[in-house]
């Protein structure tokens, strides 16, 4: 299940973030303090081109959904990101299923709910296990641009999907 982000979820909001596997497949790879959060997190709340949500597993928060970059007019479109409780699930046993889910449920809210025509993101090139999921999903993949984020190059390969081509459950 998704659910709107709310004040009481940003210490773990910021937690999940700053855990290494999430680091490590981010732009930006360094740990976020709690001061960055807060003014991230001051930005976004109240702006209507974003929406940040939280995965709910068996009644317990386990990820964060960001869809950003919403035109809500003429060709709907926007772009999202997410991330999960890595440690946590993977001390449960539930990373997978997790991943899976919190996938579904972002595509399925992306076209059901925000009724877009077409969902934009990135991944980075080194990350192929969800450049594999995302393909699962049937994103299609751009061409990739190297940058340099944090002291490393990173290739960042820009991915979509049209709500026409979406996998339905």
């Amino acid at each position: 299940m998704l659910r709107e982000a709310t004040a009481d979820d940003v210490h773990l909001m910021l937690s999940w973030r700053n855990q290494k596997a999430n680091r490590q497949v981010s732009r930006n790879s360094h740990e976020i303090t709690a001061e960055e959060h807060a003014r991230w997190w001051s930005a976004v709340r109240d702006d209507p081109s974003r929406r940040v949500l939280v995965y709910v597993r068996d009644d317990r928060p386990c990820g964060v959904v960001t869809f950003f970059d919403l035109r809500l007019d003429g060709p709907r479109t926007g772009a999202w990101g997410f991330y999960l409780d890595s440690e946590g699930l993977a001390g449960r046993d539930e990373t997978l299923p997790a991943w899976l889910g919190i996938m579904r449920e972002a595509v399925e809210y992306a076209f059901d709910g925000l009724h877009l025509d077409r969902l934009d993101g990135e991944v980075l090139e080194h990350n192929t296990v969800v450049r594999q999921m995302n393909k699962r999903f049937r994103f299609v993949e751009g061409t990739g641009r190297r940058e340099m984020s944090d002291g490393r190059e990173i290739t960042v390969i820009p991915i979509s999907l049209r709500q026409g081509d979406r996998r339905r459950r």
